[in-house]
């Protein structure tokens, strides 16, 4: 047996049954191999996409999400999603080939270690040949322990190499078999309880955690004790929103003008599996009179306003909200809190926008189109958002309970939308979903819309289309002194672009077109681009508020 083969099965042991990859010298016989275990490989048309779609399947799987390029130049275009997915904490295992060992002129080479590290990914070079099941072991080990990016970085002429296959590889898994979830300390949670039994307005924030812990029962269970409001991260939007009616959504910039009012009233807030980074607290002016505790399996964790919580419960997320519900009902404690008709009933308007604007002929309103796909698409179809200024639209006013939501907004990069949806139908074994991006996002990847068509994924893109950079042309007008003109980039008709590519396609600049669209793909979820051309005039409530200093 082969090097190259022995990687193979280790991968095929850690559970590896997708690939997401471009063929090249240094990784084409480890592609070979996978290929005659079984494994499903999809080709892609650039090697960061392929990254951010291994970076979809794994936040939607939750196991170590699998890419593979070759040496040097496959590697370097892999910059932008390696930060994307370390600052997102996804855990992956990128197989990158290497140039040779001992050849120092191989045109391909790079070094591939110092490439890693500045990209805040980790990094495992395989020496020998009788080192291939432990670097495949402490690749996965590194991706499951510390939730990013790790490189395994094979030679080529090592690849080649015989290798003893006499031994069994042991998954990572088996390290990770005796660990248990932390269990909060009693002291932790009597401090946290002392807050909450003294506190007349909580506010309870849920994050990823939470989410990965189960904890939703437990959250519930808690809010209603102890009177608070519910609010999530930006990452797990409309998780328990069908679950409980005092659901005010998301907590920082995109939260509605309603849950800002409450949330400066908040005179406790507890953050169970979320980082309250300063995006989440807007700096902390969100809670103005708020003691915080924070339940994190994390050892610590600094808030975004660069202190510690009042008090933090080292725990999972789930251990330590059941902890701090038992402590809470052997007090006795229960209060109304925040949990009011009157609140109940600023609740039902909370998501509307009364801004009114005059559109151009032949364009639509983007909150309408919010509106109209939140209606028309069921909960059981996922939902990711792209990154750029017209998501802010769906980010905010999309909310309804989903199968799952993925957001991309970790580094600040546009183009990750399309790519990051391909992995997350791959993980959910093709099952439909929808994205919403926008133009100038959609374009960089354009050509991975021929993946989703030769794969057959069934995949809606709802472009929202205002032919520009619309986040510098909106910037241009709040600030005068430049000529926002400067930011129109204009874009061929994409519903017709789709069609061409092999999918599904139409050109919308009416509610009845769009509406028309969404239930053709409803029918028959093919790869599928909606071209909704949206009005530039309006402006998002998070822009409204940033740039142009309104009250939103």
């Amino acid at each position: 047996m082969k090097v190259y083969e022995a990687l193979a099965r280790a991968f095929v042991a850690e559970g590896t049954n997708a690939v997401f990859t471009m063929m090249g010298d240094a990784n084409m016989f480890w592609l070979g191999a996978l290929d005659r275990l079984g494994v499903r490989q999809l080709e892609v048309r650039h090697e960061g996409a392929g990254l951010a779609m291994a970076d979809g399947w794994a936040r939607t799987d939750g196991q170590p999400g699998v890419c593979s390029t070759t040496s040097g130049p496959g590697v370097a275009q892999l910059a932008t999603t390696l930060l994307v997915a370390s600052r997102a904490r996804t855990p992956l295992v990128v197989f990158v080939g290497e140039a040779p060992l001992g050849d120092e002129s191989y045109v391909q080479r790079l070094d591939q270690k110092r490439f890693a590290e500045a990209c805040e990914s980790g990094f495992v070079h395989l020496p020998k040949a009788e080192n291939a099941y432990e670097a495949v072991q402490t690749a996965f080990y590194l991706a499951r322990t510390e939730s990013r990016p790790i490189l395994l970085s094979a030679p080529m002429n090592i690849q080649q190499q015989a290798f003893d296959d006499d031994e069994e590889y042991t998954p990572s898994t088996a390290l990770l078999a005796r660990a248990k979830p932390p269990f909060p300390h009693p002291d932790s949670i009597a401090e946290a309880a002392d807050i909450l039994v003294g506190a007349e307005r909580p506010v309870i924030i849920v994050g990823r955690g939470a989410v990965r812990s189960g904890a939703g029962d437990a959250v519930l269970r808690l809010a209603e004790s102890t009177g608070a409001i519910l609010a999530t991260t930006q990452q797990v939007k409309t998780w328990l929103v069908d679950k409980d009616e005092f659901h005010v959504g998301i907590s920082g910039l995109y939260s509605t003008k309603t849950a800002m009012e409450l949330f400066q009233e908040c005179d406790a807030v507890v953050a169970v599996g979320a980082g309250l980074n300063k995006y989440t607290t807007e700096h902390g002016y969100l809670y103005p009179g708020a003691r915080f505790i924070q339940i994190d399996s994390k050892p610590h964790v600094v808030m975004g306003d660069g202190r510690s919580a009042d008090v933090f419960v080292h725990a999972d997320a789930t251990l330590g909200v059941q902890e701090l519900n038992r402590v809470l009902a052997e007090r006795g404690h229960h209060q109304t809190g925040y949990r009011t008709p009157e609140v109940k009933e600023r609740l039902t308007t909370a998501f509307e926008d009364p801004q009114e604007y005059e559109l151009e002929p032949g364009t639509l309103d983007p909150r309408d189109i919010c509106r109209l796909l939140d209606e028309r698409i069921p909960s059981d179809i996922g939902l990711i958002i792209g990154g750029g200024q017209n998501i802010c639209f769906s980010t905010i006013l999309m909310t309804k309970p989903r199968r799952y939501v993925l957001a991309n907004q970790h580094f600040g990069c546009i183009g990750q939308g399309l790519t990051t949806a391909i992995g997350a139908v791959v993980a959910t074994e093709d099952r439909p979903a929808f994205l919403v991006e926008g133009d100038a996002g959609f374009m960089m990847h354009l050509n991975e819309f021929d993946t989703a068509v030769r794969y057959g994924l069934p995949l809606l893109i709802v472009i929202f289309n205002d032919q520009l950079l619309g986040a510098e042309y909106h910037k241009a007008v709040a600030k005068g002194g430049l000529n926002p003109d400067l930011a129109r980039v204009a874009t061929p008709d994409l519903g017709a672009v789709g069609r061409a590519m092999g999918g599904g396609g139409a050109l919308a600049t009416d509610l009845d077109a769009l509406s028309a669209a969404v239930d053709e793909w409803l029918a028959d979820p093919k790869p599928t681009i909606i071209d909704a051309r949206i009005s530039e005039k309006v402006i998002s409530i998070p822009y409204r508020r940033l740039h142009f200093g309104q009250e939103a």
